[in-house]
C-alpha cells in the first residue's frame, strides 16, 4: 500500500539506533503510525519535532504490518517555540491529546483543521483563553460536549455573578468565562481553573472509563503556567 499526505506529527519513540516510530495525525487518514528510517540522523531529527506539519509518502508491503514514511518539512511550527516554555509545552499536550483519544485509520478533517488552528491562536495575547476552548471543541468534535452552559445554573454571590454546577457530592464552581465567552481574562488563577475543569471531565468521561490514565504532558503544562 503506498499514498502521499500531509500531516502533523504527533508522536515518536525510538525503533532502533537509527529509526523512529512516529504517529502522524493527517489529513486523509487521520493518525497513522509508521517507522521514519535514519530517524535519528541529523539530517532529519531536527525538524521531527512532534507538532510540525510534515509531507508524508507512506509505503507497506503488508497492510498487516507498520510501513515506512519517507518525509519532508512543509511547516516547523515547534522551534518557534523553543524559547517559550508555556506555549512549547501546550503543544506538547495538545498533540498528546490527540494521540491519546483519536482512533487509528480515521480520518476527521475538522480535527485536522482544529490542530491547525492551534498554532494560530498561540500567536494572540490571549491564547490560553482561546486554548480552553480549543480542548472544549476538540472534546466536541469527538462525540463528549461538556455542554456547559446546559450543565450550570447561575446565581448572585456579593453582588457577582457566579456559575455552578452540582451533583450529588458536589458543588462545583465553574469560571464565568466558559459561560461568558466574550469576558476578558488576566487572571492566571481563573485561566488555570478553566484548564482544570475540562482535565476533570476528561478524566472522569473519557480517560477512567476507557482505563487511561491522566497525561502527564497534561500536568506539566498546568505545571509550566504557576
Amino acid at each position: 500500500m503506498n499514498w502521499i499526505d500531509q500531516g502533523f506529527l504527533v508522536s515518536k519513540s525510538r525503533y532502533s539506533e537509527n529509526s523512529i516510530i512516529a504517529e502522524l495525525y493527517t489529513f486523509d487518514r487521520g493518525k497513522v503510525s509508521g517507522i521514519i528510517f535514519g530517524g535519528t540522523s541529523k539530517k532529519i531529527k531536527n525538524y521531527l519535532q512532534v507538532g510540525n506539519k510534515l509531507h508524508i509518502n507512506y509505503n507497506s508491503k503488508n497492510d498487516n504490518r507498520i510501513g515506512y514514511f519517507k518525509i519532508e518539512i512543509l511547516n516547523a511550527y515547534s522551534p518557534f517555540y523553543f524559547d517559550h516554555k508555556q506555549k512549547l509545552s501546550c503543544i506538547t499536550s495538545a498533540m498528546n491529546l490527540i494521540k491519546i483519544l483519536t482512533a487509528e485509520a480515521q480520518a476527521n478533517k475538522k480535527v485536522y483543521s482544529l490542530i491547525e488552528d492551534l498554532f494560530n491562536l498561540l500567536n494572540e495575547q490571549n491564547w490560553l483563553k482561546k486554548y480552553i476552548f480549543w480542548e472544549l471543541e476538540l472534546l466536541k468534535l469527538l462525540g463528549y460536549d461538556l455542554e456547559l452552559e446546559n450543565l450550570v445554573e447561575k446565581n448572585l454571590e456579593d453582588n457577582k455573578t457566579v456559575y455552578f454546577a452540582t451533583s450529588y457530592t458536589e458543588k462545583k464552581y465553574v469560571p464565568n468565562f466558559l459561560i461568558e465567552k466574550d469576558l476578558e481574562v488576566t487572571d492566571i488563577n481563573i485561566l488555570l481553573s478553566g484548564l482544570k475543569l475540562v482535565g476533570d471531565y476528561l478524566d472522569k468521561t473519557i480517560l477512567k472509563p476507557n482505563n487511561l490514565n491522566y497525561p502527564n504532558s497534561r500536568l506539566n503544562f498546568l505545571n509550566s503556567l504557576k
